[in-house]
Order: structure tokens, then C-alpha cells, then sequence
């Protein structure tokens, strides 16, 4: 049964409306029926054995910590000091959002979540100050993905359980990457204010309105600080980090903020549970295809074919982006990472790269397939949030998109950039 029957299963089941998650594992099963009835009576060991990995808890309580916190109304707060911050300039609200985007980050590490929170929210506040709805959408989607690239990122978590790479390496390196995308997408903002005449405030806010926000914001800003302190500073694992991230949610949303009923709580409980038992189902049907992948030496056939284009490394890493960035248009981003890290990163290490340059190089090149058609995620919420199309969403984001590759490469052949941080803090 060749690689190419495998393919088609999957690529059919998902052309029929089946789940990713479930389309994966019965491709994967297709495969290992091959490998005799040994291989497949082994087959729901291995399901279980792809979720047997410690690292992996952190993802459900960063997602639970995420949920508390947007549910609590914490989210205004951070828009509020955003926009105290910057919402001054030309397209303020613009801008604001993008900061906001960073600030949300440092919490949820979902673009989605992001997206869905400022899409009821922000996006609504920029139609009414005289933004359109489709320009509003695209620079939410665009901020979105700044959520999955500065810690904690579950996409992190994911790259750094299955590979082997420091969690806490990868974090500490999303941070300049992430920062970066703001200030790009701040500059695009920027670059065409004038010519849309976006709205612009009459004049700054006075230092006892950014004073007020402060206070308001104040405490969802210490999250992101207080999980990455203990974690960069050696005092806690990513996993213990965000079960405190979840006590601390729940003390500023519960106590100090006396927002959260019991009734919320079980909400809060329920879509935590349903956004994990998705992720952990792809990663544990992955296992199984990535299984047969590795019995029938796919990666090795992978790097040959490409290193056999050419063995230059920068020819080899725009190989790579291309790959990722084409199969991300048609495929959910976990899926295609939990299927090709274990194939990409060897080739990776073969061309010289650093584990962690390489990891945020695949996770970036991620994230920006959540916001290009047709399957982007990002786009699929905001279009639901907010009842707009998704072409219409799709021709404002075009100046993000073009300008947030532009930032993957700087980050692909600018290594010092990913590494500076990591190296700073002895990763």
C-alpha cells in the first residue's frame, strides 16, 4: 500500500466533511494495516501512548486559565490600557487592538480564543467609531496569531513534548518573534491610516485616565509577567505555571474582580473540556499515522528528496516555508505540525539549524495559515462572531499577511533574533 493510497484516505475523508482528527487516525490505521496484525493489535497502545506526556497537562490549564479570564470581563480591561497606551495616533483603535493582541497573549496562547474574544468585543467598538467591519476583522485575525507565537503557546507545548526541545527555550524565544508582528502590523496600520482616514483621537489621554487604566488592566497584565518570571526564572515547569495561572485567574476573576458565578464556572469547564478533547484527539490520532510514517521512512524519503533539490540551507529552510505555509492553507495547524515536526525538524538539524531556531520557524510559519483561506481558523470565527464574509475579511488582510511573512523569513534567516532571548537566559 503506497504512501500515496495513505494520502488520499485522508485528504478524501477530509473532502467529505469528516473531522480532522478522526480523518487522521483511520488514514494512519489504512497505513498500519499494511504492517500485518501485530502492528494494528498495537495500534490503541500507541493512541494512548501519543497523550502520555506530562508536558502535555499544561495545555488544558492555560486554556482553563484563558476561559476565566475572557469570561470574567478581564479582556476589557487590557483593551482599555491598550488603548490608553496608543489609541491616540491615527487609527487608534487599529493600534490599540494590535497591543492588545500582545497583552491578551501572555494569557490564552490561542489565536482563536483571541479572535472570538475581541470579535465580540473590539471589533463591534471599531465599526461604531467609524472603522468598516471587514477592516476591523482582518486586523483582529492579524493580531490573533501574535496570541500562538509569545508564551504560553500551546503549539509550543505540542513542539517541545513530541521533539524533545526545552518548553521553556521555545517560550523565551517566541517572545522577540511576537513582538515583532505587532510592530509590523503597527507600521502597516500606520502606512495606510491616511489613505482609509481612519479615526484618530482629538487629543492623548491625560495621566489620570492612563493612570486609571492601569489600575483596571493591571492585574490581567501581571499574568503573562508572573507565568514567564516563574518560568524563565527556573522557579516552576510550564505545566506548574499554568495550573498557578489557573488559581490566579481564578482568585482576580473570582475575589477581586467578583465576576465569575457558578453557572460561569461550569461554562468555563465545558469549553475547556470540548477545545482539549479536540487538540488531544488530533495529537493522539497523529501518533498512530505518524507511526506508520516512521515504520515506512517518510521523513528520511522527505529530506532526501529535498536536500536532493539542493544542499544549500538557505534553499532548503524556503523549502521548508513553502511547504508549511501551502499544506497550512488546507490543513489544521495542529494536525500539520504533531504530522511534520517529526519529519521537518531532523532535516532541520541536518542543515545545521538550533532545535529552538527551527521550532519557532515551524510554529510561525503556523500560525499564519490560521488567517489564510480556505480553511483559516482565525477567519472562520471572526466571520462567525461577526456575521462577515470571509472575502470580504480576506481582501483587508492581505497587507498583514505579505508583511507577516515578511517577518518569517527575517525570522527563519536571522537566527540571533529567535535565539537572543534564549540565550540570554542560558536556554
Amino acid at each position: 500500500m503506497s504512501p500515496l493510497f495513505v494520502a488520499l484516505a485522508f485528504f478524501g475523508l477530509l473532502a467529505f466533511g469528516m473531522p480532522v482528527g478522526f480523518a487522521i487516525g483511520i488514514a494512519g490505521l489504512v497505513g498500519i494495516v499494511e504492517m500485518g496484525p501485530r502492528f494494528l493489535a498495537m495500534a490503541p497502545d500507541r493512541l494512548f501512548a501519543g497523550l502520555d506526556l506530562f508536558p502535555f497537562l499544561a495545555m488544558p490549564f492555560f486554556i482553563l486559565a484563558g476561559e476565566i479570564m475572557n469570561r470574567s470581563g478581564i479582556t476589557q480591561g487590557l483593551v482599555k490600557l491598550a488603548d490608553a497606551l496608543v489609541g491616540w495616533m491615527r487609527g487608534g483603535m487599529a493600534h490599540s487592538n494590535m497591543v492588545a493582541s500582545v497583552l491578551f497573549a501572555g494569557i490564552t496562547g490561542s489565536a482563536t480564543a483571541d479572535a472570538a474574544a475581541f470579535g465580540n468585543t473590539l471589533v463591534p467598538a471599531m465599526e461604531k467609531a467609524g472603522y468598516s467591519r471587514p477592516y476591523a476583522c482582518a486586523v483582529t485575525a492579524a493580531g490573533s496569531i501574535i496570541g500562538p507565537t509569545i508564551p504560553p503557546s500551546t503549539l509550543a507545548i505540542i513542539y517541545g513534548s513530541i521533539m524533545g526541545v526545552s518548553i521553556s527555550g521555545l517560550f523565551a524565544a517566541g517572545i522577540l518573534p511576537g513582538l515583532l508582528i505587532c510592530v509590523i502590523c503597527m507600521a502597516v496600520i500606520a502606512f495606510t491610516a491616511r489613505r482609509k482616514n481612519l479615526p484618530k483621537s482629538a487629543a492623548r489621554p491625560s495621566l489620570k485616565l492612563l493612570g486609571q487604566a492601569l489600575r483596571e488592566g493591571i492585574f490581567a497584565a501581571l499574568l503573562p509577567v508572573f507565568i514567564l518570571g516563574s518560568i524563565l526564572g527556573g522557579f516552576a515547569t510550564p505545566t506548574e505555571a499554568a495550573a498557578i495561572a489557573v488559581a490566579y485567574a481564578l482568585f482576580i476573576g473570582g475575589v477581586i474582580y467578583r465576576a465569575l458565578t457558578w453557572h460561569d464556572l461550569y461554562d468555563i469547564a465545558v469549553r475547556t473540556t470540548r477545545i482539549t478533547g479536540v487538540i488531544f484527539l488530533i495529537i493522539a490520532a497523529a501518533t498512530i499515522l505518524g507511526w506508520w510514517m516512521t515504520f515506512n521512512q517518510i521523513p528520511q524519503m522527505v529530506a532526501t528528496g529535498l536536500l536532493s533539490i539542493s544542499d544549500n540551507p538557505k534553499v532548503i529552510i524556503g523549502l521548508i516555508l513553502l511547504l508549511l505555509l501551502v499544506i497550512g492553507l488546507v490543513m489544521d495547524i495542529n494536525a500539520t505540525l504533531i504530522i511534520l515536526a517529526p519529519v521537518l525538524a531532523p532535516l532541520t538539524v541536518q542543515i545545521g539549524m538550533d532545535p529552538v531556531h527551527a521550532g519557532i520557524m515551524i510554529i510561525l510559519a503556523l500560525n499564519i495559515s490560521l488567517m489564510t483561506p480556505p480553511v483559516g481558523a482565525c477567519l472562520f470565527v471572526l466571520s462567525s462572531v461577526t456575521r462577515e464574509k470571509i472575502e470580504a475579511i480576506t481582501r483587508e488582510l492581505w497587507p498583514f499577511i505579505l508583511a507577516e511573512v515578511g517577518v518569517l523569513l527575517v525570522v527563519a534567516y536571522w537566527s540571533d533574533l529567535t535565539l537572543f532571548v534564549p540565550r540570554l537566559l542560558g536556554f
